[in-house]
């Protein structure tokens, strides 16, 4: 490591130092969602040709966040881990990124660790043995004491809403309702106690990586208050620093709720 590089080194943790006071007693986020993006471009600007390896580091940096995340107290984090427009990527990247996504779900879910792990998505979207392993994530973790760290796996966010819908419309058919009748009853609250994310508080903060500004379809129904942090770094450089500048970002904002 060079001089300078050390220099920087060390002028980025007591930044960070100062980043972590400055919250202490802030306002800080009760769910936190994360748009993991740039991994493929992170590979390609360090010149690998295969994708993949970025897909990779990019899923090392996930404890690293859930780490994070525990120091600040935040309690629910959802990982956009891969969209249903991501299914039409080329066949080997989607074999590779699906075989990380289960490994990360193995991980999660190892002894030792404390978080709850959810899966959320269609899973008959997805191969048999990758829904298998999520399956299997959830049940090992559903009694641990921490955080829940929801993985979007196979999720698009009109198909959640859509679900959700046919979901009540099933419920009240089993129940005898009809159409009419729902109708004149039916309110907000009913269609989000379907949705994946039901029992969940909304997301407080979505983080998005890489530079992008838009939300591809993530948590759309949830988002509809929640506070947005853009930042151009690539998910596999994403640093505890830039995590802190989420938190300072958000606790800065005087949130509304519409009003």
């Amino acid at each position: 490591m060079g001089a300078r590089q050390k220099v920087r080194d060390v002028l980025t943790t007591v930044y960070e130092r100062r980043l972590a006071r400055a919250l202490e007693g802030a306002d800080i986020p009760r769910h936190v969602g994360v748009i993991m993006d740039g991994n493929r471009r992170w590979a390609r600007a360090i010149g690998l040709e295969d994708v993949a390896h970025g897909h990779r580091r990019g899923a090392d940096k996930i404890v690293d966040l859930l780490g994070w995340c525990d120091d600040a107290g935040v309690s629910v984090v959802t990982l956009f881990m891969l969209s249903t427009d991501n299914l039409r990527r080329p066949e080997p990247e989607l074999s590779a990124l699906l075989q990380i996504i289960e490994d990360v779900a193995a991980d999660l879910s190892r002894p030792g660790r404390r978080w709850k792990v959810r899966a959320m998505g269609a899973p008959e979207v997805l191969p048999p043995e990758t829904v298998a392993v999520l399956k299997q994530a959830e049940e090992d973790t559903c009694d641990r004491p921490g955080a829940t760290v929801n993985l979007a796996v196979g999720y698009g966010g009109r198909r959640e809403i859509a679900d959700a819908v046919r979901s009540l419309l099933a419920e009240h058919a089993e129940r005898g309702t009809t159409l009419d009748e729902l109708v004149d009853v039916l309110e907000v609250e009913h269609i989000a106690e379907h949705l994946y994310t039901r029992g969940q508080p909304d997301p407080d903060l979505v983080i998005r990586t890489s530079g992008e500004q838009r939300m591809s379809g993530f948590l759309l129904w949830q988002t509809a208050n929640t506070e947005f942090h853009f930042t151009d770094v690539y998910w596999p450089d994403f640093r505890r620093v830039d995590f802190l500048r989420a938190l300072r970002d958000y606790s800065a904002r005087h949130r509304r709720f519409g009003s």
